[in-house]
């Protein structure tokens, strides 16, 4: 049981809200995501299902190691966290992001 509860929280900590997904292969559901969709995550779940916010529209979850899907970006409060000191536009209030 315990190993499951750090299983999921590995998920948790690899895909935090805010990060963008692509779907590789097509899932065998109803709702329709199609193959080369892309969509942010919205949560996960404690079960590990990671909750999607499809470009399409869509809201359906993704299971890691059922559902085939890459990383396309993770959020950027990670970078400026990271940071010693803040960016030219960062202290010009341009809120971190970067072209």
């Amino acid at each position: 049981m315990n190993n499951n509860r750090n299983q999921v929280e590995r998920i948790k900590n690899g895909y935090p809200v805010g990060t963008r997904i692509e779907l590789i292969q097509a899932m065998d559901d109803v709702q329709g995501v199609e193959k080369g969709t892309k969509g942010t995550v919205i949560g996960v779940d404690d079960i590990g299902t990671i909750h999607m916010k499809w470009d399409n529209g869509r809201g359906l979850g993704l299971i890691p190691g059922e559902d085939n899907f890459k990383v396309l970006s993770r959020p950027q409060e990670e970078e400026i966290k990271e940071s010693d000191e803040p960016s030219k536009e960062q202290s010009q209030g341009m809120g971190g992001m970067s072209l």
